[in-house]
């Protein structure tokens, strides 16, 4: 890729996702609260795996996912994340590149292998998820390529990777670097138990070091503790330049300087929800670093989420080039 600039740089958990159908009743019987996403260890990853149907294994993780739907809509991508030197780790690096994305990170030569997601998809399209986080928790300030950063236009973050320690720090390594080098800084919360998990850490980063904000409903609710959504919508307003909150069937509401704009969810059959919100940020982003109005940006976001939610896999099956027009 040419040194001139990257649109996006993406960092986040570098993830093989494993996606298999399976029902309630399964999800039930072994506790996991559906459509949320919990840390799992290297037994119960085992455990889980052994009992799941046959799936489907795939080049995941929520920021390379979005790294990659932008690459399909033609934006200069960058993305950063940690592989084990196994076969797993060859399998993302092989993916996420073939998606057109620049991967320059190093491999863990030893210790925990490549991250994996074991993802539940019940028949009415939710996604429970259960990730073994393995290699990605080795990820810290020391793997964030000061360079990398600065020939982004935008730095995007996945709240997912909050859960390591080393990784917060990753964070505001990043967003230092970007500012420094007068760039945007974009997060997205990732999941409401993930922000439960880490919301004075998140309030905290979202007040000081964001710029640009994806959440989907849940997330911005608790975020701000409340379960209204205009009172967590004027929060954000004030904390960040760009707020970008997703509500499913709803649609999407953007805010910015004062301005608020409503848009319009495309209409699609829900197969499987895995990478809906990356996928949003995708086209969000990819719309709006090519100098595309917040509204046309929103609608960009829409266009992606409905492809990718379309059919199982968080990866883009049809030509969204095509379908933004």
């Amino acid at each position: 890729m040419s040194l001139t600039s990257l649109d996006i740089l993406g960092i986040g958990n570098a993830i093989v996702d494993v996606l298999a159908p399976t029902d309630d009743a399964f999800l039930a019987g072994r506790g996991l609260p559906k459509g949320g996403m919990q840390l799992i260890d290297t037994a119960q990853a085992e455990a889980l795996y052994a009992a799941m149907p046959a799936g489907v294994e795939s080049s995941g993780g929520s920021a390379a996912n979005t790294c990659a739907v932008a690459a399909a809509l033609g934006a200069k991508v960058g993305f950063l994340g940690k592989v084990a030197a196994d076969q797993l780790g060859q399998v993302f690096a092989h993916d996420i590149r073939a998606a057109g994305v620049h991967f320059p990170t190093a491999p863990l030569a030893s210790g925990a292998p490549t991250a994996r997601c074991l993802i539940l998809v019940t028949p009415d399209g939710q996604r429970t998820m259960n990730t073994f986080l393995g290699a990605c928790v080795t990820f810290g300030p020391e793997d964030v390529d000061a360079a990398e950063v600065a020939r982004a236009k935008v730095v995007y973050l996945e709240g997912y990777l909050f859960d390591p320690p080393a990784a917060q720090a990753a964070f505001r390594a990043a967003a230092k670097a970007a500012h420094a080098a007068g760039r945007k800084v974009a997060l997205t919360l990732s999941d409401p138990f993930c922000v439960g998990r880490h919301r004075d850490a998140f309030r905290a980063f979202v007040a000081e070091e964001c710029d640009i904000l994806f959440a989907n409903e849940a997330e911005i609710l608790a975020l701000y503790e409340t379960e209204d959504f205009e009172v967590a919508a004027a929060r954000v307003a004030q904390d960040v330049e760009i707020a970008a909150l997703t509500r499913s069937e709803q649609g999407s509401v953007i805010l910015s300087g004062g301005q608020r704009h409503v848009v319009a969810a495309q209409p699609t059959a829900v197969v499987d929800t895995t990478g809906a919100g990356d996928a949003y940020a995708a086209g969000f982003l990819a719309a709006w670093t090519a100098g595309k109005p917040l509204a046309e940006a929103g609608r960009w976001g829409s266009i992606a989420a409905a492809e990718v939610i379309s059919h199982y896999g968080a990866r883009p099956q049809a030509d969204l080039k095509a379908l933004v027009g």
